[in-house]
């Protein structure tokens, strides 16, 4: 039986790239471009798991249509950038904190400070993914697990539990038939190959995960009406920057001017109902109930 020390040196994420043997001896500007020249790399390997993204997508709108939520859950990088894609969402899509939630191994203190000992325990796993509420209600939820090497016990652990609750379960790995591509109902696994410096994952594999959770988050936004067109018609004007946002969103859909656009988002609140009520000329109350029934579709409200 191979012991685990064996089965790390045989992922690809853990193995030498042959292009950076040397890079130690180059001049900067060629050691840069050999680092540039590998991260070209990784939008090629997301590329072909497009077809496996696009099945995650619309099963999470499916469940988030039924009252479902979304968990990341990792460990290291991985966990980290959990944690900042589902940060996002509440200023960005306009949805609550507990819709999208990042789960890292360690503890939010783990964001900062390295906590590698808690990724060894899948009980762990299962006891954050409990804590944080998940299957805790009838509707239905889903958990992605990230890991680069595809075999993390903490990320095993609470996938198994997921599973064993029900629940939609999502892979996101590097290495393709890995023990988390196997254990999950949707597999993600963009192949990066060896890294620049042997073992950092969080080069090329971390920027393959950060590209797929925006197709993630942001498809099941888009799928669920938090966009319209192309634009951010969910975000919050909570300061300065987003309210000029704001009303740049409502002059591209209504296509008016901008003091304009200023008075319908001070009498409208939300960028969607002030552009309802412009383009149907209705009061608040009546746009607002038209979003509503619509479910807060813009496209369908305005059909």
């Amino acid at each position: 039986m191979e012991t685990p020390t064996q089965n790390l040196a045989q992922l690809a994420t853990e193995a030498r790239n042959p292009a950076s043997e040397h890079i130690d001896t180059l001049p900067t500007l060629d050691m840069l471009r050999l680092i540039n020249s590998e991260d070209a790399r990784v939008a090629v390997a997301v590329a072909a798991e497009l077809p496996h993204i696009a099945s995650a997508v619309d099963a999470i709108a499916t469940r988030f249509r039924q009252g479902g939520r979304l968990f990341y859950i990792g460990a290291g990088t991985s966990g980290r950038l959990g944690v900042l894609d589902a940060s996002e969402c509440p200023p960005t899509f306009s949805v609550p904190r507990t819709l999208v939630q990042g789960i890292i191994a360690g503890g939010d203190s783990a964001l900062r400070t390295s906590s590698e000992a808690t990724e060894d325990s899948p009980e762990q796993g299962v006891k954050d993914l409990t804590a944080a509420g998940f299957g805790a209600s009838s509707s239905p939820d889903t958990l992605v697990g990230i890991a680069a090497s595809g075999r993390t016990p903490y990320v095993l652990g609470a996938l198994a539990h997921a599973r064993s609750l029900g629940a939609l379960t999502i892979g996101l790995t590097c290495v393709p038939g890995s023990p988390i591509a196997q254990a999950v109902d949707i597999a993600i696994n963009p192949a990066v190959g060896p890294e620049i410096i042997t073992g950092s994952t969080r080069m090329k594999a971390g920027t393959a995960t950060k590209l797929v959770l925006n197709m993630l988050s942001t498809g099941v936004m888009i799928k669920t009406g938090a966009v319209y067109g192309n634009l951010m018609v969910n975000v919050q004007p909570t300061n300065g920057k987003l309210v000029d946002r704001a009303q740049r969103i409502i002059m591209a859909a209504t296509g008016v001017d901008q003091p304009t656009a200023a008075g319908l988002l001070a009498r409208a609140a939300t960028v969607k109902t002030a552009i309802v009520m412009h383009k149907l000329s209705l009061d608040r109350a009546a746009a607002e109930a038209r979003l509503e029934a619509a479910h807060g579709s813009l496209a369908a409200a305005l059909a």
